[in-house]
């Protein structure tokens, strides 16, 4: 009887094994499938705003509603839209022309990204005459000359200051040209945000001025009209609910949203190439992983919580979608008990078995419902900062705890060359059961307790040796750069800069925007003094700080 009981349990067991291989291999062929179809050539690297992210969306709402969850976003569907800013652009009723020659906006001529705007201007003008209340053709090619050996000219301070001082002496408009052989780089900055200049301003390239100007001593019929106005894209995070009327809900997030051809300079790709760039581990490998968990979690018997799956866009453009989620939840913040991001979960190195769970920090629980997981599989290298680059930083400032789930960088890291085929597919199914297993093993019915940690330094193309400490609002559609949180013991916080002030200016450097405060920051190197203009609500504050 005992050896019949033994042999019962062994088949009972090998059964057991053969089910769970099986399974194993299904949610293998929805991860790969998953993973190679949102990094296809079709989707056109899912660059935010684009059809190509737009179909990734709807393939997302598709599997949502396959596996059965109901639709969290916006008027009882998946999507919640959202606008994201994307600078300035010319409008069509922006021309210009040269005695009745017209130019083509753009090529020949381009308003200032700044200019104010105007009406139709008619006038008869020359280089050479500079009457009041008229518009003024300026040469800037002297000025170049005589700052060729000089490392602190900037050329956009002296179109400001040549801007203001013809407006003082009489100008009603100003069209820049250079006519000497000194490359000026001035060109419409689509990303500009700064304030608007006091008359409009304009400025003609330099084949133009050889094919409309060429005696700089004659005199032009001149007309022109600026029109200016902001560029939009729209994107939408997709949202599925299983709803087990529990009192806390996880949040279990990734970004789907990639680079698309690097249109957003945020390639590694130096070549100049025009080239997809798939996004398979960054990150079709987190949303694949999310939309299995949401299939793993609406089966399992472990009812406690419920369950808001989000794919969020825009996350390559500085956190666009989740900031939005945040500042828009389609749920209560109230009731989330914690949120677990997922962000490049494919390429886990089977030699090492590294992985990095970030956000450890964030609650004293998160050390025993890691502990508690029966065969951990990995090398686990821990970050204990709420922060970083991607989407939990947004949940995080609600005051949630977060978890962040990271592979690594690896040499393909924003390049066309991130495809499918390069996945660790068994790798991140373990990372997938281990998620699961950790929110299964939480049988705490409050909220985890949440606790703040440092924070940790946005990054930048742009190489620079010094940090202000404060991480910048990239959502942010205004003039300067809006501060989202301050890190304790650098020179912001020294200062008193706080949380929503807006930074206009750093030293003599303008920062209309994140990359105009960038360069800024790298014209610096430790131990310097200088000041830093801020808006705080109406009130501009001046404020020295010491790298």
């Amino acid at each position: 009887m005992f050896r019949l009981l033994i042999v019962f349990l062994l088949i009972a067991n090998i059964a057991s094994a053969q089910k769970t291989r099986k399974a194993d291999k299904e949610t293998l062929k929805y991860l790969k499938g998953n993973i190679e179809y949102l990094s296809s050539d079709q989707l056109e690297g899912r660059r935010a705003g684009t059809p190509g992210e737009s179909l990734a969306a709807d393939f997302i709402a598709s599997k949502f509603k396959e596996i059965g969850l109901l639709p969290k976003g916006s008027e009882d569907s998946y999507f919640q839209p959202f606008t994201i800013s994307d600078g300035r652009q010319i409008l069509p009723d922006t021309y210009l022309s040269l005695n009745n020659q017209v130019l083509t906006p753009g090529i020949e001529f381009f308003p200032l990204s700044n200019s104010k705007e105007s009406s139709t201007i008619k006038a008869q003008v020359s280089p050479s005459l500079t009457e009041n209340d008229q518009p003024w053709l300026i040469d800037i090619a002297d000025d170049l000359d005589n700052n060729k050996e000089n490392p602190h000219f900037d050329v956009s301070n002296l179109i400001n200051s040549l801007i203001n001082k013809s407006k003082d002496k009489g100008a009603s408009s100003v069209i820049f040209f250079n006519s000497g052989d000194i490359d000026d780089h001035i060109s419409f900055d689509d990303k500009d945000r700064s304030e608007s200049t006091i008359i409009p301003a304009l400025y003609i390239t330099k084949n133009a001025v050889k094919t409309y100007l060429q005696d700089l001593n004659s005199t032009y019929d001149l007309q022109f009209n600026v029109a200016i106005g902001p560029k939009i894209r729209h994107s939408k995070n997709i949202i599925g609910y299983i709803d087990n009327k529990a009192k806390l809900t996880v949040v279990l997030g990734a970004h789907f949203d990639h680079l698309g051809y690097g249109e957003d300079g945020n390639s590694m790709l130096r070549s100049g190439e025009r080239l997809i760039h798939n996004g398979a581990d960054d990150n079709a490998s987190g949303t694949a992983a999310l939309i299995e968990l949401a299939f793993l979690l609406n089966k399992s018997k472990s009812k406690q919580f419920n369950y808001l799956f989000i794919a969020f866009s825009a996350e390559e453009l500085g956190l666009n979608g989740s900031k939005y989620f945040s500042e828009n939840p389609t749920i209560s913040l109230n009731t989330v008990n914690y949120m677990i991001n997922m962000d490049m979960v494919g390429r886990m190195n089977d030699s090492t078995r590294v992985i990095t769970i970030g956000g450890y920090g964030t609650s004293p629980s998160w050390k025993p419902l890691i502990d508690n997981i029966k065969d951990n599989p990995f090398v686990i290298k821990y970050d204990s900062s709420g922060t970083g680059p991607s989407d939990h930083t947004s949940f995080y400032r609600k005051d949630i705890p977060v978890l962040f789930f990271f592979t690594g960088l690896h040499t393909d890291y924003h390049k066309p060359s991130d495809d499918a085929d390069k996945i660790n597919y068994v790798g991140e199914l373990k990372i997938i059961y281990f998620i699961k297993q950790l929110i299964e093993n939480d049988k705490q019915h409050e909220k985890i307790a949440f606790t703040k940690t440092r924070e940790q330094s946005s990054g930048s193309s742009t190489r620079f040796s010094v940090s202000l400490g404060i991480m910048p609002d990239y959502t942010f559609p205004g003039n300067g750069v809006r501060v989202d949180g301050v890190s304790d013991g650098r020179p912001a916080k020294k200062a008193g800069i706080l949380t929503g002030d807006v930074i206009r200016q750093l030293g003599d450097f303008k920062t209309s925007s994140v990359e105009s405060y960038m360069q800024a920051l790298s014209k610096f190197k430790k131990g310097d003094k200088t000041n830093v203009i801020i808006l705080r609500g109406e009130t501009e504050l001046v404020y020295e700080i010491i790298f």
